[in-house]
């Protein structure tokens, strides 16, 4: 019989063996995905340096990433020959530090570990061919250096986009780096290199237009906008608001004011080519309220991180905490007022703690182009083998589609007026049918600075848009009265310049 002690001792150790069994499934099975794809992990790197990688080529065919021999600890070493102009799109693949960008969320088909390129690497076991995928980008390199040259030596982002497929076309992000530096073999040199990007209070690393968020300012009152036409409260021609120039939301006493204090009202119409503070509060606070609000800012994407093929992208905000309804008729408190009314108010001409990508800014604008359809946003279109088939492309598919048909044209009726009677006239062209919206967000800072914006569409007259563009410039010293419609405008006009002469 055995001894009851060394019967405690045997359950102890069949419960420990239990425990690491289902430890070790939950690592293999579970978890395998999440830990090989950790851009800390450099067991996968190591494998993947001893072997051929595929070429990232851009959707005009430059060369953007690519492998070549090494006399380093590795038989392969990456190459980025345009340098930071694709940085935060390839990202990086490094040893010491992990990849990012493309390089991370297409790894397998990189080095050729995807069914398909491995079926295609098996007919080819009697040749030297290797199985590697090479990326083509929907990237054009031509765009991408347009948006790089117009923002210049600004910080700030511009996205370029096609809505009718979700193309990502341009997204360049000033600053950028160069990730040749991380890729190189040499380890203490990378260590350093990436200890002073860490470092550097500009934070290049980071790919601002798709991870980083902004007060969106004016431009967020194309959602503020739809919510009032989706709900019908408004058409494009009533109500009629008062002209005025402060607005005082129920349950404060703090104005808001419109830009530079000018007077303005009127229909939405109206209201959008001047980019009108005070009627859009009054909009959003009085006549729709919280819950129209925090749904049209949500079906657009807002709290959602946006499915784009690219790592950590950031979720845009829309607050959805106002409070308890107010119901004090000795007060003399109208129905539908909330405890942060005022908040509201802030929130609908995109202030408070509104914030927003210059992505999903693209985003919201694009579903206005593309007749209420947000397509799922991405930066790689296919993926070829080595002898040039095509083993996988993207098709295109609707993310969500936050508007109706009428009230995405009605949008765009409004934001062509902007264009040729309002804030947006830099954008115009005689052979192009533009919108536009522009955007200035004061960052509520002594001395006055804000963010610089405009979204906008473009296409032929009589057809649908072709192109959606969006231009964050970031608040800064030099210029801290900057408007959207001055600093980011002739941004987005070099961009249609470049996007329509193309042949």
């Amino acid at each position: 019989m055995i001894d009851r002690s060394l019967r405690h001792v045997l359950m102890v150790l069949l419960a420990c063996f239990g425990v690491l069994f289902v430890q070790l499934n939950r690592i293999q099975v579970f978890s395998n995905t999440e830990l090989r794809e950790n851009p800390a992990n450099t067991r996968t790197v190591q494998r993947d340096f001893a072997r051929p990688r595929g070429l990232i080529s851009t959707a005009d065919h430059e060369v953007v990433a690519r492998s070549v021999p090494s006399d380093g600890s590795f038989e392969f070493q990456r190459e980025y020959p345009e340098g930071e102009l694709f940085a935060h799109i390839t990202g990086h693949l490094s040893f010491n530090v992990g990849a990012t960008g493309v390089e991370r969320s297409y790894n397998d088909e990189l080095v050729g570990r995807t069914p398909g390129l491995q079926l295609d690497g098996l007919t080819n076991l009697l040749s030297d061919s290797d199985s590697t995928g090479q990326i083509t980008l929907s990237v054009r390199h031509d765009l991408q250096t347009a948006a790089r040259d117009a923002l210049g030596n600004k910080k700030g982002s511009v996205v370029a986009l096609d809505p009718n497929t979700g193309e990502i076309l341009a997204m360049w992000s000033n600053p950028s780096y160069d990730p040749n530096i991380l890729a190189s073999q040499d380890g203490a040199a990378v260590n350093q290199a990436y200890a002073d990007l860490l470092a550097d209070e500009a934070n290049p690393l980071r790919a601002s237009a798709y991870r980083d968020v902004y007060f969106p300012g004016s431009t967020f009152k194309l959602v503020t906008a739809s919510a009032g036409l989706e709900a019908k409260v408004v058409t494009l021609t009533s109500p009629v608001f008062d002209v005025a120039s402060e607005y005082v939301a129920p349950g404060t006493t703090h104005a808001i004011s419109n830009f530079g204090g000018l007077n303005c009202g009127g229909d939405l119409l109206a209201l959008l080519t001047s980019s009108c503070n005070v009627g859009f509060a009054r909009l959003g606070a009085e006549l729709l309220g919280p819950t129209r609000m925090i749904d049209q800012a949500q079906a657009y994407g807002f709290n959602t991180v946006p499915p784009i093929d690219l790592p950590a992208a950031a979720a845009s905000q829309f607050p959805t905490d106002y409070g308890v309804e107010i119901r004090s008729p000795s007060l003399e408190i109208p129905a539908g007022v909330f405890e942060n009314t005022p908040g509201l108010a802030q929130a609908s001409i995109g202030q408070f703690d509104v914030a927003a990508t210059p992505l999903q800014m693209a985003l919201v604008a694009a579903a206005i182009a593309n007749d209420g359809e947000i397509m799922i946003p991405h930066v790689v279109s296919e993926v070829r083998n080595k002898k040039g088939d095509i083993v996988d492309e993207y098709s295109p598919s609707v993310w969500q589609q936050p508007i109706s048909v009428q009230v995405a044209a009605d949008l765009r009726t409004a934001m062509i007026n902007v264009v040729e009677n309002g804030t947006g006239q830099v954008v115009g062209f005689p052979e192009l049918a533009v919108g536009a919206k522009t955007g200035t967000a004061q960052l509520g800072t002594v001395p006055a600075k804000s963010h610089a914006w405009m979204v906008s569409f473009a296409g032929p007259v009589g057809a649908k848009p072709e192109v959606v563009i969006a231009v964050l410039v970031e608040a800064n010293d030099a210029d801290p009265e900057q408007t959207g419609g001055r600093v980011a405008g002739p941004v987005v006009r070099r961009m249609l310049e470049v996007f329509f002469a193309a042949p």
